[in-house]
């Protein structure tokens, strides 16, 4: 019998799985108190000498344990004011466990904040130098990368300007740069990438990638669940200060959308389900091909993305939403009425809207899964999604191992 060949992915998780600790985080816990009193000058602490001194407490991270191995790209998600970023700044030595312990093993390069280590009254080149120094080079390597971390933000025309005369976007780009020059063992990134610009983000991912490629490991904080399954190998959904779960990126995407839409996470829709469906809900999903339902077609045909919602109460402009998923998991195609700026219009309790998306398959030849969305204008109110509800096998006379058969064409020139 001849064995099958282990994947890629099945070999990175073997790897990672001997690997050994790059960051150790032992049942930590950080609570900060928050006084009902607050003194603004010596003045006032004066003359109210016995003024109330009681305080409230505020858990912020709550006995996270988890171990993360050299190598990993490790994600954490959560809401705002979940502790993500608390935690990373226990992980970078800003704050300190009031229990448990943090060890990391390596040098570790942080870029958890705007702004954070950079002193606005000197320029791009003084920071960088002293950033760098501080994060564990010498005066000469850090003077000796330079022009390579200035390079990578694209900021040579302003390597001058001080830093308080810098747009947000170019603090970013520069933090990063600086972050990613430095060669560390482990990086620590928050989301303030979203605040670059379209480009240096995807510049950005492309930096991941390199990352990924070296080895080095990588604690990413972000509220992009696709850019949590693109990347990670595995993520921990924190909310609260309390650990919900430490698992496979999808299974934690779909954890987070959960809490995102108001439902804890042991109360899971074994189908797939979130939203509450009171407002409307999706019937049904299915393909076509020339108008008639169908489970089948071959590549480069065309086909029909089709969902039918019930509306139970009225709403105006609801964003139908589609995404198609291969056999692996992977999400390869996302859109909606929204991005497609089609005008859903009105609808009251007790009607009903079909829609449908036209596509060509140039999928590769597997089975796909399809989920359709509802939600309120600006797709942040989801209303009703049911994953993997509509199946589609796409067949072809040939595999090609890429994950599309996009239509192209060969020319070839001599000499």
């Amino acid at each position: 019998m001849t064995a099958l060949a282990e994947s890629p992915a099945d070999a990175r998780a073997a790897r990672l799985a001997a690997a050994p600790p790059a960051v150790v985080i032992d049942h930590a816990s950080k609570t900060f108190r928050l006084p009902h009193v607050q003194y603004s000058t010596l003045k006032e602490r004066l003359l109210h000498p016995w003024r109330s001194t009681t305080y409230d407490e505020l858990r912020a991270l709550n006995d996270v344990d988890v171990t993360i191995r050299q190598g990993e790209f490790f994600g954490i998600v959560g809401r705002n004011g979940s502790g993500k970023s608390t935690l990373l700044k226990c992980l970078a030595g800003i704050y300190r466990p009031d229990a448990g312990a943090i060890t990391v093993h390596g040098r570790l390069s942080p870029f958890i904040e705007l702004g954070v280590g950079f002193n606005p009254d000197l320029t791009a080149r003084d920071n960088v130098v002293i950033n760098a120094v501080m994060m564990g080079l010498t005066r000469r390597e850090a003077a000796a990368s330079f022009d390579a971390v200035i390079a990578f933000a694209e900021l040579e025309e302003f390597v001058d300007l001080k830093l308080k005369n810098y747009s947000s976007g170019m603090a970013v780009r520069l933090g990063f740069a600086t972050a990613i020059q430095v060669s560390a063992d482990v990086l620590l990134v928050d989301e303030v990438l979203a605040v670059g610009d379209a480009a240096f983000q995807q510049k950005c991912f492309e930096e991941f990638n390199r990352l990924k490629a070296e080895g080095r490991t990588v604690i990413f904080v972000t509220h992009d669940m696709s850019a949590a399954e693109r990347y990670c190998d595995r993520a921990m959904l924190i909310e609260r200060g309390d650990v919900q779960m430490i698992g496979e990126p999808h299974a934690i995407a779909r954890a987070y959308n959960e809490l995102n839409f108001g439902r804890l996470v042991h109360e899971q829709d074994e189908t797939g389900r979130y939203g509450d469906q009171k407002v409307c809900e999706i019937a049904d999903a299915w393909f076509e091909k020339d108008g008639v339902r169908t489970g089948e077609v071959a590549q480069h045909e065309r086909v029909t993305m089709c969902a039918r919602i019930r509306f139970h109460e009225a709403v105006v402009d609801p964003v139908v939403g589609f995404s198609l998923r291969n056999d692996v998991g992977h999400t390869f195609f996302v859109t909606t009425s929204e991005w497609a700026e089609v005008a859903t219009g009105s609808f009251a309790a007790g009607e009903e809207l079909t829609a449908r998306v036209a596509i060509e398959a140039v999928m590769s030849t597997t089975k796909y899964e399809l989920t359709p969305s509802i939600a309120r204008v600006g797709g942040v109110d989801v209303l009703d999604v049911r994953e993997d509800l509509a199946s589609l096998y796409v067949h072809g006379t040939r595999v090609t191992g890429g994950l599309v058969d996009l239509p192209h064409r060969f020319e070839l020139e001599r000499g």
